[in-house]
């Protein structure tokens, strides 16, 4: 399965420079968020494969103008063809009482834990599908991209093939981090495009 995964910027390639061919053979579409629900929707007009997605630090809009036939996996475990997909959204919360998809630590550790049945019930899954990174695991030493400590024990518990995720931008510099490897588990930097086969 050859699965396109997006985050934080839209790829011109795909929709400035459009061409139906250059989704042809994606069988899955997945946003790591801080992406335009009209680039979303957009993407899914032209696809039979389905558009997932969860929320970055940037997407309030979506509460009002969410992405047209779309799917929202944020807080949840979404199968397709066997392959089990968790999703958690948002950032470390980095403002003055919160703000729409940012989290603390801890915060996100309830999140997770209200995934308990769920996980207990798929046995697990195969694909962690996060905005942010895991703490220490290609993140950046500034609180808006310090990675959740909770990614890192998920992936040290469930052993997924992939975790994948955005926010850290590659004209970052030396923070950017396409692929890289942790225990069993390819980590995944989604920024703009970037394609994975499962």
């Amino acid at each position: 399965m050859k699965i396109m995964v997006l985050a934080d910027e839209e790829s011109k390639y795909l929709w400035d420079y459009f061409e139906k061919k250059k989704l042809e053979g994606i069988d899955l579409i997945i946003s790591c968020g801080d992406l335009a629900p009209q680039y979303l929707s957009f993407l899914a007009t032209f696809t039979h494969a389905p558009v997932l997605y969860i929320h970055g630090n940037h997407d309030a809009c979506y509460e009002e103008t969410p992405p047209d036939g779309c799917i929202c996996i944020d807080g949840d475990i979404y199968t397709y063809q066997g392959v089990r997909i968790l999703g958690l959204g948002g950032s470390m919360e980095y403002k003055y009482n919160g703000a729409p998809h940012q989290y603390t630590e801890k915060a996100m550790e309830s999140r997770i834990r209200k995934l308990n049945r769920k996980l207990k019930k798929t046995g697990g899954f195969d694909i962690l599908v996060t905005h942010s990174p895991a703490y220490q695991l290609n993140d950046s030493q500034d609180l808006p991209h310090t990675g959740f400590r909770c990614f890192r024990t998920l992936i040290e518990q469930y052993s997924p093939a992939f975790f994948c995720h955005g926010h850290v931008h590659i004209n970052y510099g030396r923070d950017f981090v396409r692929e890289s490897q942790y225990m069993n588990t390819t980590i995944i930097n989604a920024f703009e495009r970037y394609v994975i086969e499962i």
